[in-house]
């Protein structure tokens, strides 16, 4: 596979119009495209330096990483189509690691037998509103419909015994 088409994705021009990235008009420690920033920086830590990657838009890096230091052993490796691109995926998938994590978090399920032998899954999906915490119960028949969906505190502890005695509590569609 050509690692340099996957660098030269595309770049907004000054008109915001979608162009190739291409590495001459990249700087050798600031390259842009593919929705990133590289920039390459004095590793605060120790005499080496490091690379930091910026999401368009975000104002902080994503992933800050060491980098390699260049033949003269004092200034960085400058950045090429092959790195840039192997950074952005790198970035992209701390970022795809982020979400799944954020959504472990604020969701779970539990599969639960009713009345008759019928499978249900319950969700839990935890709303987290700093003014009205809360969460959403919702239940979901064997074809995965939507048979109720109701509110319950943000703290509701989702386990198969909980979500048995809440359907046997009625649980109410609204």
């Amino acid at each position: 596979m050509d690692t340099t088409h996957e660098a030269t994705d595309e770049a907004q021009d000054e008109a915001g119009q979608a162009r190739p990235v291409r590495p001459e008009d990249q700087d050798p420690k600031l390259w842009r495209g593919s929705g990133w920033t590289a920039r390459v920086i004095k590793n605060e830590d120790d005499d080496g330096w490091a690379v930091e990657m910026t999401c368009d838009g975000q104002s902080e890096p994503s992933l800050v990483g060491p980098w390699t230091m260049g033949r003269d052993k004092k200034n960085p490796k400058p950045l090429d189509a092959s790195a840039f691109a192997t950074l952005v995926k790198t970035a992209n998938e701390v970022l795809a690691r982020h979400v799944q994590q954020r959504r472990a978090l604020l969701h779970r399920n539990v599969t639960v037998a009713v009345e008759g032998g019928a499978r249900v899954r319950v969700d839990l999906d935890v709303v987290p509103d700093e003014d009205d915490p809360h969460a959403i119960l919702t239940v979901h028949d064997a074809a995965g419909e939507v048979v109720s969906r109701s509110r319950v505190p943000a703290d509701f502890k989702l386990t198969t015994e909980t979500a048995r005695r809440w359907l046997q509590g009625g649980a109410a569609a609204s």
